[in-house]
């Protein structure tokens, strides 16, 4: 896959997350709030809204790593890093309201680490890339 492309990956991936945050958001709203109980939903609206957050950092770091230079490589990884947290994070938040498969919130720490390693390392590049 060209460099270009992975760039259009992630951008596209970003705004498909976006919409599919929004649909979730929608859904927890209006399809699930007479289904769930208190605590599941809050978790639902937990979920998309990390899942907004990071779809939006996502589309951040494909236009970043368009621009070229030193940051490019590191906004890439990080746009990749906030991909596995989406899933892992949001994914297992989704999961856990609508199954109450309590080992799911297990899961979801691992999914705040892939986005905290996201944001570091972004940080990082963008660091160094200031002062090289």
């Amino acid at each position: 896959m060209s460099e270009t492309s992975l760039r259009s990956t992630l951008i596209a991936l970003g705004a498909l997350n976006a919409a599919l945050s929004v649909a979730a958001g929608a859904f927890g709203a209006h399809g699930l709030r007479d289904r769930l109980e208190p605590r599941a939903l809050e978790i639902f609206e937990t979920a998309a809204r990390y899942h907004m957050y990071h779809a939006l950092a996502m589309v951040l770091a494909g236009l970043l790593a368009a621009r070229g230079g030193s940051l490019a490589p590191g906004a890439r990884t990080a746009g990749w890093m906030f991909q596995v947290g989406i899933v892992v994070f949001s994914g297992s938040l989704y999961a856990l309201a609508l199954t109450d498969i309590k080992v799911l919130g297990a899961i979801t720490p691992l999914g705040g680490a892939a986005f905290l390693a996201g944001w570091l390392w972004l940080a990082y590049r963008a660091w160094g890339a200031r002062r090289g």
